[in-house]
């Protein structure tokens, strides 16, 4: 298919916002997950996403430390 066989844009396209599900968080849900299509997908900010390696961790911890420090 090329780009001419497309119809015009006729309206703006729809921005979803995904807030995270983590309860009393109201960050950003950049993170999604749905083990397969038929189920909704859910979101949480990077903070509350459940899986993350040690790497991911460590610079987390990090940076809630030293925002941390700054509020003091």
């Amino acid at each position: 298919m090329s780009d001419t066989d497309k119809p015009p844009l006729t309206k703006a396209p729809q921005m979803y916002v995904h807030y995270c599900e983590e309860e009393g968080c109201e960050e950003w849900g950049g993170w999604g997950n749905s083990p397969s299509p038929a189920v909704p997908t859910r979101w949480w900010c990077f903070e509350h996403f459940p899986p993350k390696s040690y790497a991911q961790e460590t610079a987390l911890r990090k940076k809630l430390n030293a925002a941390e420090r700054d509020v003091r």
